[in-house]
């Protein structure tokens, strides 16, 4: 081959790679899709966990969200207050700065909550609701104790102690993990800096709650009667409190014969 030849062929080929180039860039702007600047720093913003505990599939579902006014801008539960703070900078919006915990209502522990039976199957609270209905324990309503809230947990915030699971304050996040596993609905948010909450989820009478547990709510109405504030209810047998009218006094925790109604010492 000439020399000539050579030199065509390498200039065939610069050639096609510039015009090629250059297409490409073209249609790189032609049809780029522009990204909201919001939406970018929004996403640095977010912790980058990608947890889904907001109820996207991960950061960048959420940071989209938020800057399409979808989403909260406190919507990160990982985050918390200080991303909050920053996202609602970004935004231009106040953000709630309340903190949220998980709480398990259940007080049913080994020594307090008989067995009817002994279980054998998968160790999952999920799949024993779904072969024996209520799980093994007399009350219905309670912990069994399995562990599926400690497996979906990625902060190491939940654990079972004595056969009910409990939850590391300092160490939850308020993801909702949780909260969306228990099959018998015995996790819920509550807030931060409450300090009395009623440990059980039982709406039967209170002879039948007495049977299956020593330390569940019969439904006296002694903490809804001696309340000044009030911020707690008996509603279908169970002790209900209303976080925002409750300043933990613990008077209802005081009245309770059963002491299902728990007063946690303040961190302040």
């Amino acid at each position: 081959m000439s020399f000539v030849s050579i030199l065509v062929a390498c200039l065939v080929v610069g050639v096609t790679g510039l015009i090629i180039g250059v297409l490409l860039g073209y249609a790189g702007k032609v049809f780029e899709v522009e990204v909201d600047e919001k939406e970018i720093k929004i996403r640095e913003a977010l912790p980058g966990s990608n947890c889904g505990g907001c109820g996207y599939a991960g950061c960048d579902a959420m940071a989209e969200a938020i800057a399409k006014g979808e989403s909260p801008a406190n919507g990160c539960p990982v985050g918390g207050v200080a991303v909050a703070e920053v996202i609602g900078k970004i935004m231009g919006t106040e953000v709630s700065t309340t903190k949220y915990v998980a709480y398990v209502k259940c007080s049913g522990d080994c020594e307090s909550a008989p067995l009817n039976y002994e279980y054998h199957g998968n160790l999952s609270c999920k799949e024993a609701v779904y072969v024996t209905g209520n799980g093994p324990k007399k009350c219905s309503y309670g912990c069994m104790g399995f562990g599926s809230c400690v497996a979906v947990c990625d902060f190491d915030a939940i654990h079972i102690e004595n056969g009910i699971a409990v939850v590391d304050r300092e160490k939850c996040v308020s993801c909702g993990k949780c909260v969306k596993e228990c099959p018998k609905n015995l996790i819920e948010l509550v807030p931060y800096d409450s300090r009395v909450f009623v440990g059980c989820n039982s709406k039967d009478k209170g002879v039948n709650v007495k049977a299956a547990c020593s330390k569940g709510c019969i439904g006296c109405k002694l903490c809804e009667k001696n309340c000044k504030f009030d911020a707690i209810h008996v509603i279908d047998n169970i002790a209900y409190i209303d976080y925002e009218k409750c300043i933990g006094c613990g008077v209802c925790a005081m009245k309770c014969p059963v002491k299902v109604i728990e007063k946690i010492a303040t961190n302040k």
